[in-house]
């Protein structure tokens, strides 16, 4: 086996996220204590470690004060429209050419924030309402694209979702994103709560293939008129194809193609609730010819890979408690421009180069220790602050 001659740094790394943030955020400095490169390192390490902005500034020896970086970072916002578009323009800096040379899978899916405050006056539409989590009704919602393609994934469209804002609004915005940026859909993995007729009719409208997971409605098994709507789809006993058709409250008309999947029911990890007995897992699809109920089963299984990359995101989305949802939009794009970062970095550097196509070694640098690194950086350049004002005497020693 020959051992790798080359050295990936720290420095490296934290002048790749560096570069991104200060060429596409367009950073500007904010008077002599507070440059641009200076807010640049100060927002990665709130990020690395899962910190707000202030408490980053109080950890350090040489920082500028929080309220000064604060202000920065304030006088380097725009219109949720124009940090919407440098956010995108950053995620979808030298994207593997392979990417854009030929079509690739989607996966889209919405990420919800849960949010406890109240919105900024004028802006009462930034507050999503969907079903109740971590104790509240109200989110900030993100929709994203992610490419899947052989372990490079990729997130390349990222878009704000606001309270009346449709799933069908939402999605051709995305795709309009992904293809400005050179990325041409072969075929959407979506959701179950995509599965809407506005959303079908506008895929079908737009030739573009999709594969969507069925939700269960309409009437269960325990009715005495039979089951309705999916819910027929759903208790199954065999596998097979079928057709579904349904009409929306506006009176518009879908329909889809079915795969009915039956396997054997797997043992589920604890605390997870497993589907009842002799039911099926079924699939709407539009544009597709599939070879095998197991052809689709696993196609649709490359969408997870987007749960994983709302997973990480978690991992890199700074604290704030402002009410801007110009900076809770940064932070969100923050989170997802370095999980980028981390996924170039191993497509140019780490991965094994050999005939065939590159293979990934996701081992040599997680996601976390890339992380670390960012804030090793910061704390290099201004130190830390290992001392706090007290109120009282503090013995010696």
């Amino acid at each position: 086996m020959r051992h790798p001659q080359y050295t990936l740094t720290s420095q490296h790394v934290h002048a790749r996220a560096a570069d991104l943030l200060q060429d596409h955020l367009d950073l500007a400095d904010y008077g002599r204590s507070c440059p641009a490169s200076v807010l640049t390192r100060l927002l990665l390490a709130a990020a690395a470690w899962l910190t707000s902005l202030s408490e980053a500034c109080q950890r350090f020896r040489h920082a500028p004060s929080r309220e000064t970086a604060r202000k920065a970072l304030h006088a380097n916002l725009t219109t949720t429209d124009e940090l919407q578009r440098r956010l995108n323009d950053a995620l979808c800096d030298r994207l593997p050419k392979g990417l854009r040379r030929r079509p690739q899978d989607l996966a889209g899916d919405l990420t919800l924030v849960p949010y406890h405050g109240q919105p900024e006056p004028g802006e009462e539409d930034e507050v999503y309402r969907g079903q109740a989590k971590d104790g509240t009704t109200h989110f900030h919602a993100y929709a994203s694209l992610y490419v899947v393609h052989n372990g490079r994934r990729f997130t390349v469209a990222l878009r704000r979702v606001r309270k009346g804002e449709t799933l069908e609004q939402v999605l051709r915005e995305l795709l309009r994103q992904a293809r400005a940026k050179g990325v041409q859909p072969r075929k959407l993995l979506l959701d179950r709560a995509f599965f809407t007729v506005g959303v079908v009719r506008y895929l079908q409208a737009a030739r573009c293939p999709f594969l969507i997971l069925m939700p269960c409605r309409g009437r269960k098994p325990d009715c005495p008129k039979g089951p309705g709507g999916t819910q027929r789809h759903c208790y199954r006993k065999r596998s097979r194809w079928d057709q579904h058709t349904w009409t929306d409250k506006k009176g518009r008309r879908a329909t889809v193609s079915v795969c009915v999947r039956v396997g054997r029911r797997k043992a589920r990890r604890p605390g997870r609730r497993a589907r009842p007995k002799g039911t099926s897992r079924p699939y709407a699809f539009w544009g597709l010819r599939p070879s095998s109920y197991r052809w689709v089963e696993q196609t649709y299984r490359r969408r997870f890979g987007i749960e994983s990359s709302y997973r990480q995101l978690r991992q890199a989305k700074a604290r704030t408690a402002t009410r801007s949802a110009l900076v809770r939009l940064l932070w969100v794009g923050l989170a997802l421009l370095l999980r980028n970062v981390w996924v170039w970095v191993h497509e140019e550097y780490l991965a094994q180069r050999r005939r065939g196509g590159r293979v990934l070694q996701l081992g040599r640098l997680r996601f976390v220790r890339l992380l670390h690194w960012l804030a090793q950086v910061a704390v290099v350049a201004f130190g830390v602050r290992e001392e706090v004002a007290a109120e009282g005497p503090v013995p010696a020693g």
